[in-house]
């Protein structure tokens, strides 16, 4: 066990004891943001993103050290464990390093090189291997059998037996540990992907036609992006593509290939004209095309696919992590707009607490046509719950919803200016997921009576008030923030996406009287049938005033408490530190300082002046050291605050509706709806978001475009190219100068250059204009669904 927390420190650059710490408290039931938040002195300040991937790694090497010891205990009993061997398989550091030890041992079905050497075969194996000036053929002779084996083997010939010897030492040489991860590192360091379009497709259908880029396209194994690696495998999935892992240099017809000569490298052998040196080479060529080639190929492609996952779910948890800690617009009554045409707009009005008040359903638009109807429908709404938010559904019709929008904040606000009251705004939000919200068990519970395209409108208001409460409400996966999310490891995609969406909850903190049971099972300790717990009681005995009165609650121990009582917010309760991030385990640390300062503690919260002057070490112990001392005063400082954003409305120009409207040149306002590591991707209002290439979003040379925006953020954009035809915007935030259209950053490399277009990579050299970013849309936009 401490060699693992050896390891992991190592591999962290922390020290072993904070490793220590934390692994202890991680098996003893502490959560992750606990951790992070509340045990900064055990630790020595580990953070989240810290103890997570600490969390990761001890999985994964707790793995490792089982079936390590599952190998070496197998092979013990067959006898073959040899000091070195022990060693080697307890240095190995992956799985696949492990496994690559254990072949030659593991149990499997009788091979041809097994009933070879059952045959006796073996010494002459050996002999013929060791001097190749030995004729193959004489020494063959007197291991020719007389008869056909029970079991059918045969051996009666000398051209059998020198198979037999071929079987023999491929089989042998295929199992070399050493030899197969030279093999790998070198292919996966100078072997190409290769994909073509599969026999019998035809390139014209819609389906076929997306993956058009990938036809005729080869890459470095090792550095194929992620986008592209699973569009391929994707293609290949649905017999679209033909994908291959290929040698770096192709071999002449009939000549040794670059990997056959590798092996013979790493043998100590070369073909010198003797005896039996044809017979090595027929070996070498059968261990690499028969043995080798498949085998390799299909471990490489697993190693590409589990990166490029990695990097895909990275992208997803990040755009995700962004989207649930979105400012939020706060308690402000909302109206819901859901966009529809023939169905109508659906439209639901919310509280400042996000109860539902008020449903309705207009029909501005085709058919009907009734502007006037529904601007005096909503008008009413507005003036009958004091509306001063307008939340529109970024789906079909959402322009001309917009436009309808527009007219009645024009019409309406003229009152409100002369009555001194607060202009009405409208907001843009995205629907995504919204559907599925309404169909579910929670919605239906949470709004029994209302017509399910209503509650839509409803989730549409209320993820403008308080993204993140509204949002854990829907899997993640259907949030719309992914790329090629259908396509990754699913398990370990929730497990991601689980993890980010607990850490968002508990950054923010919860409101203990007002949350629902999706958001309190997202708390720290929180389960489930806990949060539902939690709420039953909360029915039954009217609003909490205390965090203490959590004990309460069934089920709910002291354990648990501990867990969650930190993230839990009650708002005018009985204690003013429990709608702080103070832990309730520190209040007598607070009741220090209150004496300390001579003030009651309503009086000394949000008092800067009162709390600076005091350093941590006053006021540490054993217990809670400085660094917890540090975050109590800080607490005190802003009680309550809120880690999010300010609230901001990008306001699309008026006259841009559609694609058609955009002209190059023009410069837009809009929200960042997507980011991949290829670009950003911008909602501008016309019904498809536009791409920034990673090229085109800053002066300076950008690797990641996380580096410079994030799903949410609200951009300044110039038109660089429009493709009505092909749905494809190209966007540019550089605005102080000309962008480049070729897409050279500032160390003057060319980004755009294999970029997953319909051609070799090696031939690329100048792509068209644009061609780069109107691909890099497509693998996003066209293949995420």
């Amino acid at each position: 066990m401490h060699s693992i927390e050896r390891q992991i420190a190592a591999e962290l650059k922390v020290a072993e004891h904070q490793v220590r710490q934390a692994v202890d408290l991680l098996d003893s039931g502490a959560t992750v943001p606990f951790i992070a938040r509340y045990r900064k002195e055990a630790t020595g300040g580990l953070d989240d993103i810290q103890l997570r991937e600490l969390e990761q790694r001890l999985g994964y090497l707790r793995e490792l050290h089982d079936r390590r010891e599952a190998v070496l205990k197998s092979i013990e009993e067959q006898g073959k464990l040899t000091p070195e061997l022990r060693a080697a398989i307890e240095a190995a550091p992956t799985k696949q390093e492990l496994e690559d030890l254990y072949l030659p041992f593991k149990p499997k079905r009788r091979t041809k090189g097994q009933i070879a050497r059952e045959a006796g075969l073996e010494p002459l194996a050996d002999r013929l291997f060791a001097d190749p000036g030995l004729d193959p053929q004489q020494e063959a002779l007197s291991f020719v059998k007389a008869e056909k084996g029970e079991g059918g083997e045969d051996f009666t010939t000398v051209p059998a037996v020198l198979d037999g010897v071929r079987d023999i030492l491929s089989e042998r040489w295929a199992e070399d540990p050493a030899l197969v991860q030279s093999l790998r590192e070198w292919l996966w360091a100078e072997g190409l992907f290769r994909s073509k379009l599969a026999a019998g497709k035809d390139e014209n259908n819609p389906d076929v036609a997306k993956f058009r880029d990938y036809f005729d396209y080869d890459e470095p194994i090792g550095r194929v992006p992620s986008h592209r690696a699973l569009a391929v495998f994707r293609g290949r999935q649905l017999e679209i593509l033909d994908a291959r892992l290929v040698l770096p240099v192709e071999p002449e017809p009939g000549k040794p290939s670059v990997a056959e000569g590798r092996i013979a490298l790493h043998l100590g052998w070369s073909h010198a004209a003797r005896p039996g040196d044809d017979l090595i080479r027929r070996c070498v060529a059968w261990t690499w095309r028969v043995k080798l080639s498949l085998s390799t190929e299909r471990d490489l492609f697993a190693r590409l696919r589990e990166d490029a996952e990695k990097v895909a779910i990275k992208v997803f948890a990040d755009n995700l992590r962004d989207l649930l800690l979105a400012a939020p617009a706060g308690p402000r009554v909302v109206m819901g707009l859901d966009p529809g045409i023939r169905t109508g707009v659906k439209v639901a009005v919310v509280d400042a607490t996000g109860k539902l008040v008020d449903t309705a359903t207009v029909y501005p638009h085709e058919p009907r046509r009734d502007w006037e109807g529904s601007l005096f429908t909503l008008a009413k709404l507005c003036e009958k719950h004091g509306v001063n938010l307008i939340a529109i559904g970024n789906g079909t019709a959402s322009r001309e919803t917009d436009k309808l929008a527009a007219d009645l904040i024009k019409r309406l606000n003229t009152a409100r200016a002369a009555a001194g009251a607060p202009d009405l705004q409208k907001v843009v939000v995205s629907e995504a997921g919204a559907s599925v919200y309404s169909a579910s068990e929670f919605a239906s519970q949470e709004m029994p009576d209302v017509d399910v395209s209503l509650r839509g409108a409803a989730s549409i208001a209320r993820r403008l008030q308080d993204p993140l409460a509204e949002l854990v409400k829907i899997d993640p996966k259907s949030i719309g923030v992914g790329q090629y999310q259908h396509d990754v490891n699913q398990s370990e995609l929730a497990r991601m996406l689980e993890a980010v969406v607990e850490d968002c909850v508990n950054a923010v903190g919860v409101d203990l009287n007002t949350a629902s049971v999706p958001l309190l099972s997202r708390v720290s300790g929180l389960s489930g049938s806990v949060a539902k717990a939690v709420v039953r009681w909360r029915e039954s005995h009217g609003a909490f005033r205390s965090r203490q009165q959590l004990m309460d609650v069934s089920g709910l121990g002291a354990k648990t408490f501990e867990q969650s009582a930190g993230f839990l917010r009650i708002r005018g309760g009985d204690n003013p530190l429990d709608m702080t991030g103070v832990h309730p385990e520190t209040y007598p640390v607070v009741e220090q300082i209150i004496v300390k300062l001579g003030k009651p503690v309503q009086e000394v919260m949000g008092r800067p002046e009162l709390l600076k002057p005091l350093k941590p070490e006053q006021f540490a112990s054993e217990k809670f050291g400085a660094i917890t001392i540090k975050d109590i005063l800080g607490e005190l400082e802003k009680p309550g605050r809120d880690p999010r954003p300010d609230f901001q409305v990008a306001r699309f120009n008026e006259g841009v509706e559609d694609i058609a409207d955009l002209k190059e040149g023009m410069v837009l306002e809009g929200t960042v709806s997507n980011v991949a590591a290829f670009g950003a991707f911008v909602d501008l209002g016309v019904h498809q978001d536009g791409l920034v290439h990673v090229s085109q979003l800053s002066h300076k040379f950008v690797n990641d475009a996380r580096e410079v925006v994030k799903t949410g953020d609200i951009v300044k954009v110039k038109v660089l190219e429009v493709d009505p035809a092909r749905k494809r915007i190209s966007l540019t935030m550089k605005l102080g100068e000309a962008a480049g259209r070729g897409g050279r950053d500032a160390r003057g490399e060319n980004r755009f250059q294999g970029a997953g277009r319909g051609q070799s990579t090696r031939a690329a050299n100048n792509p068209p204009v644009g061609s780069a970013m109107a691909s890099a849309f497509a693998k996003l936009q066209g293949l995420r669904k």
